[in-house]
């Protein structure tokens, strides 16, 4: 553990460097990102010059389709382990701008909110990310070992081209890792349900609208049924794992404090749908003749993608319609198992450490119903954990923002956890 010293003096040290810090995660929403189209070069070049005038050196790494990672390495003197200190520059797009009550590249500091598109998810992380390095190289005769920086792009559309390429790629390698995504202020993300994004597509017969439903076979006709048999995935059974109980009973004690509706605690351990896009037919008086459905389908804990889609199959099935007959399934971008680092992990109880010392309360990590870049760093046996500053509800949504001493205390966390994981005999 850091000797109380040390840690008064990294305190104070991000305290002096609050304004700085704001203004830092202000220009990176400032600065345009959305994906999709995917536009990350710009805020990359910004990323590098701070990082510059720290003294710290990055590196600019281009997956296919143009997508800009950055990395940048803090070194000691003395060999140790190696932290990953991970962010994501993209942001998901603004939408209806007319309905924002600021502007979604704003940047303003109101009410004690920093405001603006990624705000939340995940500017202000990743610029706590940046000042903590900027910090921690003032220190770097505290501890040993390696702390590497990964600004990476495509997060928002599946990381095929942000983190998972420089892991397959070999750029990126460590002991542990710490993502800056938005989570709870005492509640670190230790877990992650799985992805089983499926595209369905439907075949029909195309005729004059003016007879059917009596002749012609209507692919609209198809994909409604199915959306309505997709709801009761929900009610696929689940083996969850029992040594996850315990996380998993401390999770929705979690979200049912802190959601409206209890029930939404039922969502980690159940299969969840959603029906995104239903896109079909060509015009009105024509039976249609293809149609498309795209779902979000979250995997929990004890099941598996496989069996998620042998389930697909049974109940649209029920309902009549016969896959390589009525219709073809395909996987999206997003797809995998869920994963989850164990508490035990010495990543997972620094943060823990680090949060309950900013915070003065007790903190917990917790299972999460969407996913993250987390599952490549598992993919590649890498112990990794969410934590950032966020105003949840405002994530994905309309006037996203974030608290100012939000922020501020995600830095402090940041910095007191690489020295904690890298301290010499931890």
């Amino acid at each position: 553990m850091i000797n109380s010293t040390l840690r008064s003096e990294l305190l104070a040290q991000v305290d002096k460097r609050a304004d700085e810090l704001i203004q830092l995660a202000a220009h990176l929403i400032q600065i345009p990102s959305e994906n999709p189209p995917g536009n990350s070069g710009a805020i990359a070049d910004a990323i590098s010059a701070y990082l510059v005038r720290q003294g710290i050196a990055s590196e600019e790494l281009v997956a296919p389709g143009g997508h800009v990672n950055l990395l940048a390495r803090l070194e000691t003197e003395r060999p140790g382990k190696r932290l990953i200190f991970c962010g994501h520059t993209d942001v998901v797009p603004a939408g209806d701008r007319s309905r924002w009550d600021f502007s979604p590249e704003s940047g303003e500091v109101r009410d004690g909110y920093l405001l603006g598109r990624g705000a939340s998810d995940m500017k202000a992380g990743l610029a706590g990310l940046m000042l903590a390095m900027a910090i921690l190289k003032q220190h770097r005769d505290k501890f040993s070992g390696e702390i590497v920086l990964a600004a990476a792009d495509d997060e928002e559309t599946g990381g095929e081209f942000g983190v998972e390429w420089l892991l397959a790629e070999g750029h990126l390698r460590g002991n542990a890792c710490l993502i800056a995504e938005p989570s709870s202020a005492l509640y670190p993300t230790i877990g992650q349900k799985g992805s089983a994004w499926t595209r369905l597509i439907f075949r029909g017969q195309p005729t004059h609208g003016s007879l059917a439903p009596i002749e012609g076979d209507s692919a609209t006709l198809k994909a409604a049924k199915a959306t309505v048999a997709l709801q009761r995935l929900f009610e696929m059974p689940v083996a969850f794992p029992e040594d996850l109980r315990s996380v998993l009973e401390v999770s929705q004690e979690y979200i049912r404090r802190n959601r409206a509706n209890p029930r939404t605690a039922e969502i980690l351990d159940h299969v969840s749908v959603n029906v995104g896009v239903l896109r079909g037919g060509s015009k009105a008086n024509i039976v249609a003749d293809q149609c498309v459905l795209e779902t979000d389908i979250r995997v929990p804990f004890g099941a598996t993608p496989e069996q998620v889609a042998a389930h697909i199959d049974k109940l649209l099935a029920e309902v009549g319609l016969k896959r390589g007959v009525d219709y073809e399934a395909e996987r999206m971008a997003f797809h995998g198992p869920a994963n989850y680092t164990l508490p035990s992990e010495p990543i997972v109880q620094a943060v823990l450490r680090s949060i309950e010392l900013v915070r003065g309360e007790r903190a917990d990590g917790v299972l999460q119903w969407a996913s993250s870049d987390a599952r490549y760093f598992r993919r590649f046996d890498i112990p990794v954990l969410q934590y950032g500053p966020a105003d949840l509800p405002t994530i994905h949504g309309l006037n996203e923002k974030v608290l100012v001493e939000e922020i501020v205390a995600a830095a402090k966390v940041y910095v007191l956890t690489a020295v904690d994981y890298l301290t010499e005999g931890k």
